[in-house]
């Protein structure tokens, strides 16, 4: 117990080394979206800003040297506490324990010398420095839930997941991974239970079958109704936020432009036909496609392989989005006069809206074949880099981790290792399939997604390994 204790606190301190050293060698770094948390724009969420705006308060002009030193500790307190308790809940010894540490570090090491931004997520003044650590809590808590059944990590996870929602629009999926793990652990535990109670009572004494229906329906009513009060909550809280920040009761804006983006590039003249000749959305639209034509962001241009036309697509939406459709945008609703940002930025999204629900069944064929682009370079970003040779050992990957995972579960029948492994996959399908409506999948926004899978992948080869026999290097009696 002695030496584990040490050991756990030599881990805490080599990743306190480690994070607090790349701070040391690469200084905070400021990029694009960083003045927008700093000044609390309207298209951020709230989390971020506040998180900065408090350091800013105590320590003044300073400040984000501080914030970084902060981020790069709660990262480091975050993959402690999750590697502490994979390896006490599966036994590892202190060697495997280090192999989890190391895969929750790999990722801030791609992100820093493989991906094509080369930053360290944790120096950087960016959200996603304070969604990492966070993203650790909440599966540690979920994982805790599933594990052990405690009606407090239930709702401790969920509050993380809460929190990663108003930090990143994209984590919203946390709250929803959380709602399927919930159900899905009810109906097994119904599963078993009705079993169970087959097995030992006589007919004449098993529960009646409408109060039993009634019970079970709202167990799992319970959760969704809980999500659906989450919801209703961040909404709230933006509106409020953004109030007190701007004067305006009103959520962020831009996710209609964002995802408008990808719909006009998927768009043929013709397409334009929906809106009526001479209204205000067809006008919009001949000036987007004429623009975007002229720049060459329409998937006309994408070429002819998958791969050409999924970089051609990730190449370009920045360029669509921002010179095409924003500037477009923001250049007719301020020359209405009498209207600042705020509004122009909430019309513009409207605009973005009523536009989309119209041209998106226009163009839904073409727009569908984009999506799977994107869906696929996120998946693969989720556990590797993008590289022909690279993209379809990704796919192998996800191929064989399910296949491992179900097999595992029908020999066991309970599996922590498949249940995490399924909580890595479902994590990553809702994190691609959600990014990839808006945006496509960079590396940063995917970064979430590597550590979990390749953990669960580590812990299901070791179970598999330690029942196929093949391996005695995890004698139990050597086990922490």
């Amino acid at each position: 117990m002695k030496k584990r204790r040490i050991g756990s606190w030599c881990i805490l301190g080599g990743l306190l080394a480690f994070f607090l050293g790349m701070l040391a060698a690469w200084g905070v770094g400021v990029y694009n979206d960083s003045e927008q948390y700093i000044a609390m724009h309207i298209h951020r969420e709230p989390l971020y800003p506040l998180f900065l705006a408090f350091f800013r308060v105590l320590f003044g002009e300073g400040y984000l040297t501080v914030v970084a030193a902060a981020q790069n500790i709660l990262t480091a307190v975050g993959i402690w506490v999750f590697s502490e308790y994979i390896g006490k809940r599966f036994k590892l010894r202190l060697w495997e324990e280090l192999v989890v540490v190391l895969l929750q570090i790999v990722p801030h090491l791609m992100t820093r010398y493989v991906s094509a931004l080369h930053i360290f997520l944790e120096n950087s003044v960016m959200s996603e420095a304070l969604c990492i650590p966070l993203f650790h809590f909440f599966l540690y808590f979920l994982l805790r839930m599933l594990f052990e059944h405690r009606r407090r990590d239930q709702v401790l996870s969920l509050l993380f997941a809460f929190l990663l929602s108003m930090t990143r629009g994209q984590m919203m999926t946390t709250i929803l991974v959380w709602m399927v793990a919930v159900l899905l652990q009810s109906i097994v535990q119904m599963l078993w239970q009705g079993k169970a109670e087959r097995n030992s009572l006589t007919t004449a004494t098993r529960p009646g079958g409408r109060r039993s229906f009634l019970k079970k329906a709202g167990r799992l009513a319970c959760p969704v109704a809980a999500v659906i009060l989450v919801f209703g909550l961040r909404s709230l809280t933006v509106h409020v936020y953004n109030y007190a920040v701007t004067g305006y009761f009103m959520g962020n804006t831009y996710g209609q432009v964002n995802t408008l983006t990808n719909v006009i590039y998927a768009c043929d003249r013709e397409d334009g036909s929906v809106f009526e000749e001479g209204s205000l959305e067809r006008e919009f639209f001949e000036r987007f496609y004429d623009e975007a034509d002229a720049l060459g962001a329409n998937y006309k241009y994408g070429g002819d392989t998958f791969r050409e036309r999924a970089e051609h697509l990730e190449q370009h939406h920045d360029l669509l989005k921002f010179q095409v459709l924003e500037s477009g945008l923001s250049v007719y609703y301020f020359g209405l006069g009498k209207v600042d940002y705020y509004q122009q930025s909430s019309m513009s999204d409207e605009m973005a809206g009523r536009m989309l629900k119209k041209l998106l069944p226009a163009c839904f064929g073409q727009w569908l074949y984009d999506y799977i682009l994107l869906c696929t370079y996120g998946a693969v970003r989720s556990v590797a880099v993008v590289h022909p040779l690279i993209n379809q050992i990704a796919l192998l990957l996800y191929a064989g981790a399910a296949g491992l995972a179900l097999w595992q579960t029908v020999i066991f029948k309970k599996s922590d290792a498949a249940c995490t492994m399924g909580i890595a996959l479902l994590f990553i399908a809702a994190n691609v399939c959600a990014t990839s409506l808006t945006i496509m999948c960079l590396s940063r926004y995917m970064i979430y997604g590597f550590s979990i899978f390749y953990t669960a992948g580590f812990l299901l080869l070791r179970e598999w390994m330690q029942t196929a026999g093949i391996t005695k290097f995890m004698d139990t009696k050597k086990r922490r």
